[in-house]
């Protein structure tokens, strides 16, 4: 027995699981004592319960047995004889329906004294810490695994103690390989001055660092030991890329309502100088010598016009006039506008249309915007390379689009570049030379086309951007008829403008087809008139000092709400939202500053069909 008990000692020393401990015990007292039962229950560290844990019995022991709780109130018990007399002698009645055992012995494992089941309740303990350590361990593995930052723990000799997962990915290491080796090993050198300025630090700390093109926020809190730390990196890089965005919306936003003002306030005499070249234009008496000036002057101030326009394009989604165009006529139209500059940089252009395309359906004006500033711009990349060079322009069908290939011989871009260039005031050109919206502005015209533009480039092998246009594209806002030619009746007109010169040349021109006209610099002044004489028509400016169109127009239309049907607003400001929804609901013709002559000839004749 002292042998196999020696055995059993020695055996219990290597054992560092509770079911191990259990195993071993049970069986040496089974070699030992060959009992008909043996039963071993244990109490559960979590529920705090008594649970059975070993019986070679069919049916387990019940953890409420008289004799159990006898053993566990009265230390090591052994009965040889006489069990259920013994049990009642200490205060356990036995149950009398159960037969009572011949003889039995009962040994709390307490960890007392010198014997070898204290040992093994020493053992067994030892066991029950050692697998809640190791299931701690995984707990907190897990737990610092499932956090988005990068998490190690420095001591205060330098040395990483832990890590979770998302720290060894960041410095590319296994996770098993960190423990033990000093951070300063690990961590990238442009990191060491940042990190051991933080761990430095008596209280919490923060830095950024920057890791490529990532930006990582550091944050190190102190831990009891002076120099240790907990150290937390952060991956930034989406959050301040989000910032950016924004902040790039609200100066996009800031810009918007800048070109609003801006519109208005170029659109104003621009209008005078078309109405009085049209004027000109058309006036009998005027020398033939000026005729070309006024036209060159005509031109010029449409110039201007369509760069306003497309500034207002650019602060706001414009969906504009679309009609069914061939796409061999809008590139021969451009290339024709082209044609001086492409001369003048040496550069060979060639056309290419793939015979029986469909129409597309577009805004002309828009679209060859687009053509030219891409075309343009592969000539300047040809230009800034080379004093001479080609571009091949390209038509065909794609699916349900029409696509249109852009390729010069210039140098290309890397791919840094090329992931830029559609990004509002990015431009590789000097100052000077180019203010970065062109393609920016192209690529929301192709988007309110439903189309879109793509770059496919790359250092010294040129670039080559290709335009979608779909072919089934979306019906444009329908516009009013045209006024059949014929002899204008005469209108009694009332013109409200706070300009000036707009109210000179439309009186003058107005008055030379024959109207009669009446001016008002101001809304109050002219809902007064308004009021109080008939107007056929009430050509009135949308933004005015003191008392605007719109509000003008609404205390017609409560006043006298025939009045009001006979106005047309003329703006030169539609890139806010809200004007541009009042002009459309009203469902009447309005007037976009610099309007032409023709196009107030079709104004009028539009309300001259109303009824009075």
């Amino acid at each position: 027995m002292l042998a196999r008990l020696t055995t059993l000692a020695q055996e219990l020393a290597g054992a560092f699981r509770p079911t191990t401990v259990v195993e071993l015990v049970a069986r040496a007292l089974a070699e030992l004592l060959k009992p008909d039962r043996l039963s071993v229950i244990l109490l559960h560290a979590e529920s705090n319960r008594l649970a059975v844990t070993y019986d070679t019995h069919p049916v387990p022991a019940r953890t409420d047995d008289p004799l159990l709780q006898l053993a566990l109130r009265r230390g090591p018990l052994a009965f040889p004889r006489d069990v259920g007399e013994e049990a009642r002698r200490r205060g356990a009645d036995l149950p009398g329906d159960a037969p009572s055992p011949g003889s039995w012995l009962g040994a709390p494992l307490v960890a007392a004294g010198r014997t070898v089941l204290a040992q093994a309740a020493i053992v067994l303990e030892n066991a029950r810490l050692v697998e809640l350590l190791s299931s701690a361990k995984r707990e907190w593995e897990k737990t610092v695994d499932a956090i988005s930052q990068a998490i190690c723990i420095v001591d205060a000799h330098g040395t990483v103690r832990r890590a979770n997962r998302v720290f060894a990915d960041l410095i590319q290491t296994a996770v098993t390989a960190i423990p033990g080796r000093p951070w300063l090993g690990l961590l990238p050198p442009a990191w060491s001055d940042p990190v051991a300025r933080a761990i430095a630090e008596p209280s919490a700390s923060t830095a950024e660092i920057r890791a490529g093109d990532r930006v990582l926020l550091l944050t190190a809190i102190p831990m009891a030991e002076p120099g240790s730390a907990v150290l937390v990196f952060e991956d930034q890089t989406d959050r301040r890329r989000l910032q950016e965005q924004l902040i790039q919306s609200e100066k996009m936003s800031a810009i918007g309502q800048l070109i609003a003002g801006v519109a208005h306030d170029l659109n104003n005499p621009l209008a005078s100088v078309v109405g009085f070249s049209d004027f000109l234009a058309e006036a009998s008496d005027v020398p033939p010598s000026l005729r070309e000036p006024l036209q060159v002057i005509r031109q010029e101030a449409e110039r201007a016009a369509t760069i306003v326009k497309n500034l207002l394009s650019f602060a706001r989604s414009q969906q504009g006039e679309r009609t069914r165009q061939p796409i061999r006529a809008l590139l021969d139209s451009t290339l024709a506008l082209l044609r001086n500059q492409l001369m003048a940089h040496k550069v060979e252009a060639t056309l290419e249309v793939e015979p029986g395309l469909p129409d597309v359906e577009v805004n002309a004006n828009q679209i060859k915007q687009v053509f030219v500033n891409v075309i343009n711009n592969a000539c300047q990349a040809i230009a800034s390379d080379a004093p001479s060079g080609r571009i091949w322009i390209a038509a065909r069908r794609v699916r349900d689009s029409i696509a249109v290939s852009v390729t010069d011989s210039g140098p290309g871009m890397t791919e840094e570049l090329a992931a830029h260039v559609f990004e509002p005031f990015f431009t590789t050109k000097r100052e000077g030379e180019g203010t970065g919206l062109g393609l920016s502005i192209c690529q929301g015209i192709m988007k309110e086309h439903g189309g879109h533009i793509a770059l496919d480039t790359r250092p010294g092998g040129g670039a080559t951007f290709t335009l979608e246009l779909p072919i089934g594209a979306r019906a444009a806002r329908a516009e009013a008829a045209p006024v059949p030619p014929g002899e204008p009746k005469p209108l009694s007109i009332l013109v409200v403008d706070d300009e000036p010169h707009i109210l000179h040349y439309m009186r003058a021109t107005l008055e030379s087809w024959g109207h009669t006209v009446e001016v008002a610099s101001d809304g109050t002044y002219a809902l007064e008139r308004a009021l109080a004489g008939p107007f056929d028509v009430i050509i009135c400016d949308l933004r005015m000092p003191h008392l605007s169109g719109r509000e003008m127009y609404t205390k017609l239309a409560r006043q006298d709400p025939r009045v009001a049907e006979r106005i047309i607003f003329a703006t030169g400001d539609t890139v806010r939202g809200d004007t541009l929804q009042f002009l459309e609901a009203l469902g009447r013709p309005y007037l976009h500053k610099p309007f032409t002559l023709a196009e107030l000839r079709a104004a009028l004749g539009h309300a001259a069909k109303q009824p009075a």
